[in-house]
């Protein structure tokens, strides 16, 4: 074989498992700018070795991600700390699907990582994330993980207990279910559209809480708002002062049901949902222009 013919073999062979590799760095990291980075450099890193010495190239490039997206994540949390407002993670957005979600469909949703739970993996140390995340939805085994993060079987086993029981801590109500995030989602959307508080405020939790992200690049609000009546009072100040001219258009963010809102026909912000008890827990608005800069729908 030529040496171009196994440079396009070895490049056809990362395009197979690339899909995958970002879907481990945009988890460990929250940014998909920062998650295609990291695939990038894995990339070039396969480059830089002969795929035929690796006996299992999809386990090579998930260790390889996470080792690079745990480096990356540190290297974040450091921009993060000095953020305006609240950080949110930078969506994934598509166009919402017409029909029935599949079984099929169902399963991928409960297996993905909505906003609400990366929002809950910020407060988890980088190690612990890459850690929880590889071992609970990519069946890594202590074994891999004592390998990539250069710990003991036992010191992984604890890290990922401690890393689960934090998320379970901080995460423990929202509901996965497609049905369920499909159906609040509508009522929210009438409710706004119909300007009927008392419909907005049947969609919330009492406890709800918003989570605005502005960056100091777009208005937002700087602390978390809690509360239905708070949430309800700040929808409708916003409708208020847009005197109509907000569209709101049903999209899918990061695997559920969701909005983009545009003013002017300029997309102004991605809202999603959290979950709990039949109702809205927890609304996520993502302001911030950079990380709206990549939605296309």
């Amino acid at each position: 074989m030529t040496a171009t013919a196994k440079s396009v073999r070895s490049d056809e062979m990362f395009e197979r498992h690339r899909a995958r590799a970002f879907s481990v760095a945009y988890r460990i990291v929250g940014s998909v700018s920062d998650a295609e980075d990291v695939v990038q450099e894995a990339w070039l890193r396969w480059r830089g070795i002969d795929p035929a010495t690796i006996r299992n190239p999809d386990a090579w490039l998930v260790t390889t991600t996470a080792r690079l997206g745990i480096d990356a994540l540190r290297a974040a949390r450091a921009r993060r700390e000095t953020y305006v407002g609240p950080w949110l993670p930078e969506p994934m957005v598509e166009a919402a699907a017409d029909a029935e979600p599949t079984p099929e469909d169902r399963l991928a949703l409960a297996d993905d990582v909505s906003m609400a739970l990366l929002h809950v993996l910020e407060r988890l140390a980088p190690e612990e994330r890459a850690a929880f995340l590889l071992h609970d939805a990519f069946d890594y085994d202590y074994g891999e993980l004592a390998a990539l993060l250069g710990k003991s079987e036992a010191a992984c086993r604890q890290t990922v207990s401690r890393a689960r029981r934090r998320v379970h801590d901080e995460h423990p109500r929202f509901d996965t279910s497609a049905r369920e995030h499909a159906r609040l989602a509508a009522a929210f959307g009438n409710a706004i559209a119909a300007a009927d508080p008392k419909a907005l405020l049947e969609c919330f939790t009492e406890d709800v809480v918003f989570y605005s992200d502005g960056g100091g690049k777009a208005i937002a609000a700087l602390n978390p708002i809690h509360g239905a009546d708070s949430v309800r009072r700040f929808f409708f100040g916003i409708l208020k002062k847009a005197q109509g001219a907000i569209e709101a258009r049903a999209v899918t963010v990061n695997g559920r049901p969701g909005f983009v809102l545009e003013t002017g026909g300029k997309l102004d912000t991605v809202l999603t949902f959290g979950i709990a008890d039949g109702r809205i827990a927890a609304v996520y608005a993502m302001r911030n222009p950079d990380k709206l800069a990549r939605v296309r729908v």
